[in-house]
């Protein structure tokens, strides 16, 4: 198996802009307005889609590297509250994920990691078991998260 290939495949795929558009992409131009807005009934806002994918991605990462990590309670421990946004807890929550994004990404990285090796505390689950649920529960919200940016009429130039 050549793993530098892996690596490389595991990292576009974290990132995005292939088959989706990149975390970056979709956060990009977010109008203060349009973040807490519901764009229809049974449609999370860009808010609660954001901070599920951060509360998601933060739970998975820290499952896959801290055995004394504690999940939050499903399902209500991975939705934000909804409400106001302010400037600062939106830049903030943009700040957490993509920090947590660079971790799993390095993680990948790493030249001395077998990312097929069961996680010594995971239940059976592999490192690439969960880099892959990360990448496709981003990948599966950020859909959801650039659909209520369209609904809300603040996606595109």
């Amino acid at each position: 198996m050549n793993i530098s290939s892996l690596q490389e495949s595991l990292i576009q795929l974290l990132n995005g802009g292939q088959a989706h558009v990149s975390v970056k992409q979709a956060l990009e131009g977010v109008s203060p307005a349009a973040r807490a807005a519901k764009p229809a009934a049974g449609i999370h806002s860009v808010w609660e889609e954001l901070e599920h994918m951060r509360l998601a991605q933060q739970d998975i990462l820290r499952f896959t590297l801290d055995p004394s990590w504690k999940s939050p309670d499903f399902p209500d421990g991975y939705w934000p509250q909804p409400g106001d946004v302010t400037d600062e807890a939106w830049a903030g929550s943009v700040r957490k994920f993509l920090s947590d994004l660079d971790e799993v990404v390095d993680l990948v990285k790493r030249s001395d990691f077998d990312l097929t090796a069961v996680i010594p505390h995971g239940e059976g689950r592999t490192y690439l078991r969960q880099i892959l649920l990360i990448a496709d529960h981003n990948a599966y919200h950020l859909g959801e998260l650039v659909q209520a940016r369209k609904l809300l009429g603040n996606w595109g130039k």
